[in-house]
């Protein structure tokens, strides 16, 4: 999925030349699954082509100021932006996110962060910077995001599931409450993969769920997974 230069959504086109991490199955879960409701400034952390940022402009009213290290992806994801139908809406910052200083609160914060923390990188600079945590890890990522929140802000994620252990850890360490989480599995077969979190200052009960990416006896899209992202895909 997403391997070409570009990726045609329903209402906007990313390009993907000049970025290591191309359009993935991970990226869109995560746009189209974080709650956007209410939500009048976000931050996309690591935007990479701008791929979540350019969701959560689809999906709300929102200012969206997006983060990214690698200079080449920031350009291409300011270059996205442009020409979307949403281009005065976006702010893109080059630069560290533990370096980040916008002077403004979010009330969501949205990341498909670098964190295969115990994964072999990749023998390409770029993409292991993009898809390892040697750069940015969920620590460091939730303790600057904790105070970057407004008070009734939220965080969203998705991150590999064995990691579910330590995001509880680390959210009860920074007085962060788990909202919503959801198992991601390729299909009834098999174990979950991904999660999918959202994390929130205020306390909240927690909602859990499955979904599946396919299903087992066609290996096509799951119900599930078509309707979460029906608003994006052209062929859906």
């Amino acid at each position: 999925m997403g391997r070409n230069n570009f990726f045609q959504f329903k209402e906007f086109r990313v390009e993907q030349a000049r970025t290591a991490m191309k359009v993935g199955i991970d990226g869109v879960l995560l746009g189209a699954w974080a709650d956007l409701q209410a939500a009048c400034r976000v931050l996309d952390v690591g935007t990479g082509t701008g791929l979540l940022a350019l969701m959560a402009a689809q999906r709300s009213a929102a200012l969206i100021d997006a983060v990214e290290l690698d200079l080449d992806a920031a350009e291409e994801a300011r270059s996205n932006f442009q020409n979307s139908n949403w281009a005065s809406r976006f702010r893109v910052v080059a630069g560290a996110f533990q370096d980040f200083q916008p002077g403004v609160c979010y009330d969501h914060i949205i990341s498909n962060p670098p964190f295969f923390e115990n994964g072999q990188p990749s023998s390409n600079p770029l993409r292991a910077q993009a898809r390892h945590a040697g750069k940015l890890n969920l620590r460091e990522l939730l303790e600057r995001a904790s105070v970057l929140l407004a008070n009734k802000g939220k965080i969203s994620l998705i991150i590999p599931a064995e990691q579910e252990l330590r995001l509880l850890e680390l959210a009860k360490a920074l007085s962060l409450h788990v909202a919503r989480l959801v198992r991601v599995a390729p299909d009834e077969s098999k174990k979950a993969h991904r999660l999918l979190a959202e994390l929130a200052k205020e306390a909240c009960p927690l909602q859990e769920a499955v979904l599946f990416i396919r299903d087992k006896g066609t290996g096509l899209f799951s119900e599930s997974y078509r309707e979460l992202t029906r608003d994006f895909y052209l062929n859906l």
